[in-house]
């Protein structure tokens, strides 16, 4: 099983010459918790998270170190985060050395990623593009359909279907389509995540159902808090 069986492919990104704000309200309308950073080529350029912004909600006095720490900081490090705190550009506040993986990367190589580094998700790239996420929340739905001869491995036609479910999803009217992912093994479909409504997932249920090759569909959907319907 690869990166593209079981990847989010629902990407929302924000371009480098966004502002923080535009960042903030991003994560807040998506309901994600971190955004790729794309350059005018759509090539990955970054990634800001909520880590990189709760730094900037510390009070004024916390942002300068014990002065001891200062003395071996030196003035370049300094600067650099008075840049972090200060700036409303994305590009100055984003994680610029992201670890990212291909969309052939296989899942066992992509959880070894996430815990050595111990981080939440990877961007999954075709090239430079990005084209998906991949997160703990995916690696763990793979697991939950694993058995004892190990995880299932995706065929052609399943990839070739999965593909045309993308299609079909985007059509589908929903308030967080990111919070919706799937996967496909013989024609069998098991969609999870998070909807607003019932009617929601029932639209995503007829989506797939009226895909050319799609045998069962079994829906394993939670309903998002009434707060975040709001974007609080």
């Amino acid at each position: 099983m690869l990166a593209k069986d079981i990847m989010t492919a629902t990407v929302i990104s924000i371009p480098n010459d966004g502002t923080v704000e535009q960042a903030v309200q991003l994560m807040l309308d998506h309901h994600v918790s971190a955004l790729p950073v794309i350059d005018a080529k759509g090539k990955l350029a970054g990634l800001i998270s909520e880590g990189d912004l709760m730094r900037r909600v510390r009070e004024p006095d916390d942002t300068r170190r014990s002065w001891w720490l200062e003395i071996f900081a030196g003035v370049d490090e300094n600067a650099q985060d008075f840049v972090k705190l200060r700036s409303q550009r994305v590009a100055d506040v984003m994680t610029r050395k992201v670890i990212s993986v291909q969309e052939d990367a296989p899942v066992g190589q992509i959880a070894k990623l996430l815990e050595k580094h111990r981080i939440k998700r990877v961007p999954v790239l075709r090239g430079s593009q990005v084209v998906g996420i991949v997160s703990r929340s995916n690696l763990l739905h793979a697991l939950s359909r694993a058995d004892h001869s190990g995880l299932p491995v995706s065929s052609a036609d399943d990839r070739a279907l999965r593909v045309r479910i993308d299609t079909a999803l985007k059509e589908v009217p929903m308030g967080a389509s990111n919070l919706v992912n799937f996967e496909v093994e013989s024609g069998n479909v098991v969609v999870h995540g998070l909807v607003e409504s019932d009617m929601e997932a029932n639209a995503i249920r007829v989506a797939i159902e009226n895909v050319p090759g799609v045998h069962k569909v079994d829906m394993q959907m939670g309903r998002l808090p009434a707060w975040a319907s709001y974007g609080m």
